[in-house]
């Protein structure tokens, strides 16, 4: 009871108080001059009527379109002006303006590799058009001899993170959408205090909403403290806004610029199944090293620069001892394990102890909400409609839009096997219930869907035809896709892709397949639920 009324009226419960009063008091002063004054009334009508014409006109995908205008027509007084107060696309000049430093950061600190680009080129026009776009739209070189860990699980990543961070001789940088208190995050506090009290720069991101219900208020203060620089992506705030639903969902562990980890994985116990909650947690992740670290080490550093308007020297924070492996010209018949080897043929040397691979492409990138360009989205839809043989992803939440479910069914119908693993046991009901409501389309087009019976799959991946793969923090719904700023890496002929492939193999033998006869006799009452659902996914 203490803990609930604690909760209630600490800083989550005061914040969705004062939110919800606002909204109730918008609502009522709009009601006051409909029902008092007709020419308020005819302006918001006009209003919603332009907000309508404004929605078409825009490159908005058709769901997020559709969900708004039927908004607009129950609610034809309210539904334009909370249109322009909180769609997408009525982001402010300056909001944009500050955020564009982001973009410039990446484009100025990471020039193209063109001479890695033409090797790839030797080997696929189809992989170099892929890698191009990557390149050109998310301002994300392609690197080539790059060594990878692949993690099947959360508890295998943390003990290399633990390992790794007590390696540190420069600087350390943590991006997390998540940090929760507890063995995970303690054990690696513990050292990241070592670190700072002997100098070395620690850095950490933290994203407040992501942390409101894990870390204290004011948290910060105690990691500064430490010696730990912070900084807090869009922090909290009781008053409605726009910018509260872009949040950062990235996951990024960055050290000496050696070393980089990312994946689904945040920092909190029940990621590494310490502590149980929703069944066993099934999370993957990556490790990079070598030349591709650079580009998280961008991704970070524009971050910061924009959260503390720092003026930092990105040539200060290089790998001052990069690891060169040298390679055998890239040969097209080289295969998936072996388009890559150092001159003797023998296994990369590494200086971190660690079994690695070293062959094929790596390419790190980041999405923004505020570019206009849906990078991870395109990525996905790339590989899906390049696929010949099979497409398979692991996603948390399966809430789609038309494009990504016609190119998965288009799939199906040219032959390609699509499988798609998504959890049993939920995190969060409503969002489970939205995923349900895709299944039926996608089982009817011959779609294979399956949920992890243990528990929480969580895990954010795709792998095509034994060829490609993409990890990272990127969830297959709207959130992601469209809202949140997120990182991945797209992989072309590393033999990580065949851990990847073989660890989804495994987890599919300990799930079940989804059949379509479950959704034939659906009651009515629960198909007006997911056709709901399935119409008011985008705003949510």
């Amino acid at each position: 009871m203490s803990l609930l009324f604690k909760k209630f009226f600490g800083r989550v419960g005061v914040t969705f108080i004062l939110l919800f009063v606002q909204i109730i008091v918008l609502t009522a002063v709009l009601m006051f001059f409909k029902e008092r004054f007709f020419f308020f009334y005819l302006a918001f009508l006009l209003l919603s009527f332009f907000a309508v014409i404004v929605i078409m006109g825009n490159r908005l995908s058709p769901g997020y379109k559709l969900a708004w205008i039927i908004l607009i027509m129950v609610f034809p007084v309210f539904g334009g002006t909370f249109y322009f107060l909180f769609s997408k696309d009525q982001i402010k000049k300056k909001f944009l303006e500050d955020m564009q430093q982001i973009n410039e950061g990446m484009t100025q600190n990471l020039p193209m590799n063109t001479t890695v680009s033409d090797e790839l080129r030797a080997i696929s026009k189809q992989a170099v058009g892929q890698s191009d776009y990557i390149s050109q739209h998310a301002h994300s070189p392609l690197y080539a001899g790059t060594p990878t860990k692949y993690y099947k699980l959360g508890e295998d990543k943390f003990e290399d993170f633990l390992l790794k961070l007590k390696d540190a001789k420069r600087y350390i940088f943590l991006e997390y959408f998540i940090i929760g208190e507890g063995k995970m995050w303690n054990n690696m506090l513990e050292i990241l205090r070592q670190k700072a009290d002997s100098g070395i720069d620690v850095r950490v991101i933290y994203d407040d909403f992501g942390c409101l219900l894990t870390l204290p208020s004011q948290y910060y203060e105690k990691l500064e403290s430490y010696g730990i620089k912070c900084a807090i992506f869009n922090p909290i705030k009781p008053l409605l806004s726009l910018r509260m639903n872009n949040r950062n969902h990235r996951k990024m562990l960055i050290i000496d610029g050696e070393i980089a980890f990312t994946g689904g994985i945040n920092i909190a116990d029940e990621y590494i199944n310490h502590i149980e909650r929703f069944g066993h947690w099934k999370d993957t992740g990556i490790m990079v090293t070598g030349e591709a670290v650079w580009s998280f080490v961008v991704m970070f550093l524009t971050m910061w620069r924009y959260l503390k308007d720092e003026d930092i020297d990105f040539d200060a924070y290089r790998n001052v001892n990069p690891f060169v492996e040298k390679r055998q010209p890239v040969r097209k018949s080289a295969g998936l394990l072996g388009a890559f080897c150092d001159v003797d043929g023998d296994k990369p040397v590494t200086p971190f102890g660690a079994v690695l691979r070293s062959d094929g492409f790596v390419q790190p990138f980041a999405d923004s909400p505020l570019d206009f360009e849906n990078t991870s989205e395109t990525v996905y839809l790339n590989l899906i409609n390049q696929a010949v043989d099979y497409v398979w992803i692991t996603t948390p939440y399966l809430i789609l839009d038309n494009m990504v479910a016609s190119a998965l069914s288009a799939a199906v119908k040219r032959g390609v096997e699509v499988k798609i693993l998504t959890p049993f046991k939920p995190d969060k009901w409503y969002v489970h219930a939205m995923t349900r409501a895709n299944y039926r389309f996608l089982l009817e087009d011959g779609v294979r869907i399956f949920e992890y019976t243990p528990g929480f799959m969580h895990a954010k991946m795709i792998v095509v035809d034994d060829e490609y793969a993409v990890i990272g923090t990127v969830n297959l719904d709207y959130r992601s896709l469209y809202l949140h700023y997120e990182c991945a890496v797209w992989l072309y002929r590393n033999s990580a892709i065949s851990e990847i492939r073989g660890d989804i193999l495994e987890t599919l033998g300990q799930s079940e397949e989804i059949m379509l006869e479950k959704y034939q006799d659906t009651p009515l009452h629960m198909k007006a639920l997911f056709a709901f659902l399935r119409i008011f996914a985008p705003l949510m």
